[in-house]
């Protein structure tokens, strides 16, 4: 064989392992991410904030990003993650006020900020085809 055949049968080689035709639509979207990472951040400013004035817009954010986490999670119909959420709608809700303090507050910024970023990641949102 000959170094010119050999190459010919390479290249029709390759060109088999291409893909042909349009890609597949997705099936679902991690709508959850952005407001995951964006409480995330929030939670993290937060630990400066801790005890001043400025946290009641921290309290907001958080309780507000909590509750459209809470919205994508039902709407992927993974029903245990409502578990951790709605605990951390309810504990930085500026409305009602439940005080903690000290490291326990801290730690629960950082559980919070964890949960944010699981969340966003592991919830998958089906797409409608409409």
């Amino acid at each position: 064989m000959s170094t010119k055949s050999a190459k010919r049968t390479k290249r029709t080689k390759r060109t088999k392992k291409r893909p042909s035709g349009t890609p597949a639509a997705p099936t679902f979207a991690r709508a959850g991410l952005a407001p995951g990472l964006l409480g995330a951040l929030v939670l993290l400013a937060g630990f400066v904030l801790v005890g001043g004035e400025g946290f009641t817009i921290i309290r907001y954010a958080v309780s507000i990003l909590a509750l459209i986490l809470c919205v994508f999670v039902v709407q992927a119909k993974t029903w245990w993650w409502l578990v951790l959420l709605a605990p951390i709608a309810v504990l930085w809700n500026p409305v009602v006020v439940i005080p903690l303090e000290g490291g326990g507050w801290l730690a629960a910024q950082f559980i919070a900020a964890l949960t944010f970023v699981v969340v966003g990641i592991r919830n998958k949102v089906p797409v409608r085809r409409e």
